[in-house]
Order: C-alpha cells, then structure tokens, then sequence
C-alpha cells in the first residue's frame, strides 16, 4: 500500500516595506542665494584688507630691508671707488649714508627722491636741495610707520644730539637745535643744515614732524643743479600715477583666479589651485604695492 504524498504548504513572500525616500534638498530661495553671495563678496573684501594691511606692517618692513641690504653695498663700492654721486642722481639711487645713534638708526642708505615709491626703499633725499654735508639746507624725508620706519622715533631727538651723514665728499657731523611741524616750519638763519621730516602720527599721518640740525663744522662745495621737484615729492603726497597700475595689476590679479578656478574644473582640483598659489602671490604682492604708493609718502 502506498504511503500518501503530503503536499508542502505554500507560504506567501512577506510583503515588501518600501525603503523611505531620502528628503529632496531644500530649494535655495533666490533671496538666500544672494544672501550667500553677498556673503562670500564680503568675506573676500575682508580677506585683502586684512591681507593689505598685514603687506604695510610686516612684508613692505621686509622688502625695504632687502632693498637697504643691497643700496649700502653698491654705495659702499661707490664711496670704496670715489663714483658716489655728489650732484643730482636718478630716482632711488643711493646718495648717502645716515647714522642717528639717539633713536637707534644705523648705517640707513638714504635714496634720492621722496615721492612714495623712493621712501619704500629707505629715507629719501629732496631732490633739489643740497646732499648732506654740502653748503646749503640738505632736507631728507623717511617713513614713521611702514616700509622699515626709518624715521618712526624721530620726535624723541633732543637739542644737541648728534645726526651723521656719509656721501661722496665725506662724513659730516650735525647737532639737533631746532623742531617744526606742518604748521611752524622750521626758521633757523643758519645757512648749513639738515631738516628731517616724517608723518605724524604711526596710523594715517595728517601733519608733519620736522627735526632740524645744524652742520659742525664746514660744508663741501655744492655742485648746485638740483632739478625741481614734482608734485609727488611734498610732504604727505600720494602718488597719483600708481593708479593706473593698480586697476592693471588688478586685472591681473582677476585673471590669475579665473584661471585657477577654471583649471580646477578639469584637472584635481588641489593640484590647480596649488599650481596658481605662486602666480597669485606674486600678482597680489604688486596689487599691494602700488596699493601702498597711493598713501601718503610719510606713511
């Protein structure tokens, strides 16, 4: 007799609890996406302000030192090999040496010119007076706050301290005796003297500090022939003709970005931007310096 086949029970599949849906992105509102962009143009400004403003008080300090290092070696071989200019000279161009041991300056290479551009390099000679040491007033015009701040302690010379100056045609001693401002200039009737000038004030200066000092002993011949000054050699001037550099290498500076950001779109992104991290400092550094010449010369 055959045993019966017990047929197995079907078992119905469970049901299937659909996977939730992942929540669709919030649309950005067109006011939050200007919002968000106004934000991002903000944060951007802020950035090279505050970059602007760390060039003017730590990498203009740097560069005006790399600039001093090299002008006392060439005017060191100048006086070495009696060629150092005794008359007028091109702009930026070593002229002397000054040594003012009261506010702890040494050795500071003093450049001919006095628009903005001549004192980021060091203390700057008014191109049409006399040089130090020579017959006549000699006046020198250096920076309080930026670019080395050769001149930032001058205000704290006293009545008899000594000034020393090296040219061409000499070492030359002067002793403080007199001080002036934008609104007492200097009256002294002596004839041969040396008149320093700076801002004053260590933010934006809006007047003038004068320091004068008459010569020991007697001048050397001048040469006479001093060209006239431009209008970017006053006290305080800015130098109007940076502008247009300024909005070029802005451009430029533009165009660095772009170029960043469109490289990025088509190699690793990390490694773009890094290539571009040169050529953007480099643009940014002349943006800043041309920035920097629009201040005030005394700055």
């Amino acid at each position: 007799m055959t045993a019966p086949v017990l047929e197995k029970p079907v078992v119905a599949p469970a049901p299937v609890t659909p996977a939730p849906r992942a929540a669709a992105p919030a649309a950005v509102t067109p006011g939050r996406r200007r919002f968000l962009q106004g934000a991002w143009a903000v944060s951007l400004l802020a950035a090279l302000v505050l970059g602007f403003v760390g060039y003017l008080f730590t990498v203009s300090h740097v560069q005006e030192r790399h600039y001093q290092s090299t002008a006392y070696k060439t005017f060191k071989d100048q006086l070495a090999r009696a060629v150092a200019p005794t008359g007028p000279a091109a702009d930026g161009e070593p002229v002397a040496l000054l040594d003012i041991p009261a506010i702890g300056l040494h050795q500071a290479v003093v450049v001919e010119g006095t628009a903005g551009r001549d004192l980021m390099r060091g203390p700057g000679h008014r191109r049409d007076t006399a040089l130090p040491g020579q017959g006549g007033v000699a006046v020198v015009f250096g920076r309080g706050a930026t670019f080395g701040a050769p001149f930032a302690e001058l205000s704290k010379l006293r009545v008899g301290d000594k000034i020393e100056a090296t040219t061409g045609q000499g070492k030359f001693t002067y002793t403080v005796n007199v001080y002036g401002d934008g609104d007492h200039p200097i009256s002294d009737p002596v004839r041969n003297r040396l008149v320093m000038v700076t801002g004053d004030s260590d933010w934006i200066p809006g007047s003038t500090v004068m320091i004068g000092a008459r010569l020991d002993g007697d001048p050397e011949q001048n040469p006479g022939g001093r060209p006239s000054t431009v209008p970017y050699d006053k006290a305080l001037a800015a130098d109007k003709g940076a502008l247009a550099a300024l909005q070029l290498w802005s451009l430029a500076l533009l165009g660095a970005v772009v170029g960043a950001l469109l490289l990025a779109r088509y190699w690793r992104r990390s490694a773009a931007y890094l290539s571009f991290v040169p050529v953007v400092g480099a643009v940014l550094w002349a943006v800043y310096e041309n920035a920097a010449a629009l201040l005030p010369n005394l700055y």
